[in-house]
């Protein structure tokens, strides 16, 4: 049996170890957390909708109706209203035949390949893919690829040499880690040439990215024939919970069969689909949010280019400041965290070795005056 305790010793000395902090209010970029007021750069809420009142009053005016939660999994006597038109809205939003809602982003991954991949078949993943991508992969007598980051070139040399009934594609859409953005215009060739079907979690493209919110997918210009397979997230940019698979009616109804994900769990409360309505009306809307968040970015990467701070090639609200060394990358954010300002530490293994960074999110509540702030702590703090 493994020593638990000795081998958290180990993640301390080496400066990996991961501990919670406690959020005392409402998301947004001013928070208080561990009891301490900060100025918060490391949200998903790339629209600053978690804490809208409108939303929040659309959640709360649908819990007075349809109660705190759903009370069964979608297949028993959980799918409400709510849920209903939720899922056709989704698929109009995304031009799409059919959405189906998950509980999280991971189970709609999980979920996905569970129903799409059987033994003797073959999945491609690019090297960068978030976690719930690679395990949606791992599956029993399956061919688990890698190709090369972004690199449509060696995609096409493996599916060249395969041979499976199904070849599954997956890839992020906007890497959550990286911030750069999928070439899903030549992916998407390269798919349709070798019978492969390309799946895409757009998870941080969606609200930030493309036409009215889109994502990268629209923004590529891509249809269905193009990205057969869609997967989004309801908890960053929408600002709610849950996550969905678009796709064509064939899709949707393998998935709401052979799904474990989906029909083993219990749907989310019905008053969150019904705030996410409210919320997918804003992203819609909201491109003078969009619009704002870019002067964000510009001025954030301008001001970093001015201090000699090495950020990563990313045009999307995830902008990684790359350290290298995770102790190095800790201390940082500690150091950051004491004049006020929440920046994440991502360290191995969620990255490679030697690629620990500082994950600096910005959000459209961010003010110009917030980034200048956080600016001016990495001009005292980065060179020591």
């Amino acid at each position: 049996m493994r020593d638990l305790r000795s081998a958290l010793d180990e993640r301390r000395a080496a400066r990996l170890y991961r501990a919670r902090r406690v959020a005392d209010s409402v998301q947004g970029p001013d928070m208080v957390i561990d009891g301490r007021p900060v100025v918060a750069f490391c949200s998903n809420d790339y629209l600053g909708l978690a804490g809208d009142p409108r939303v929040a009053d659309a959640l709360a005016d649908a819990a007075r109706r349809w109660g705190a939660g759903s009370g069964a999994a979608h297949l028993v006597n959980g799918h409400a209203r709510p849920h209903h038109d939720l899922e056709e809205e989704l698929a109009a939003f995304t031009g799409r035949e059919r959405a189906l809602l998950f509980s999280t982003g991971y189970m709609a991954n999980l979920g996905v390949g569970a129903a799409l991949l059987r033994p003797g078949d073959a999945v491609y993943e690019d090297r960068l893919n978030h976690a719930s991508l690679i395990d949606a992969g791992y599956r029993p007598r399956v061919r688990f690829h890698r190709y090369r980051h972004a690199e449509p070139g060696d995609l096409d040399r493996r599916l060249r040499d395969a041979d499976a009934a199904e070849r599954l594609v997956l890839t992020d859409g906007v890497f959550s880690m990286d911030g750069d953005i999928a070439p899903l215009a030549e992916l998407a060739p390269v798919c349709r040439a070798h019978g492969a079907r390309l799946g895409v979690d757009d998870a941080h493209g969606f609200g930030a990215l493309g036409p009215g919110g889109r994502g990268s997918v629209a923004e590529a210009g891509l249809s269905t024939d193009d990205v057969p397979v869609l997967v989004g997230t309801l908890g960053k940019a929408f600002g709610t919970a849950g996550a969905f698979v678009c796709g064509s009616a064939d899709l949707i109804e393998t998935l709401v069969n052979e799904a474990r994900t989906y029909i083993y769990t219990t749907a989310i409360p019905p008053a969150v689909a019904e705030a996410t309505r409210t919320s997918l009306r804003l992203v819609e809307a909201a491109d003078d949010l969009r619009e704002h968040l870019d002067t964000l970015i510009q001025r954030f990467r301008a001001g970093a280019a001015g201090l000699g701070l090495e950020l990563m090639p990313s045009r999307t609200p995830i902008q990684p400041l790359l350290i290298g060394d995770a102790g190095r990358a800790l201390r940082l954010s500690e150091d950051l965290f004491e004049d006020g300002l929440l920046v994440t530490a991502i360290r191995p293994p969620t990255v490679p070795e030697g690629t620990a960074r500082l994950r600096v999110t910005l959000s459209a509540a961010h003010a110009e005056a917030h980034v200048d702030r956080l600016l001016s702590a990495l001009e005292k703090h980065a060179r020591s």
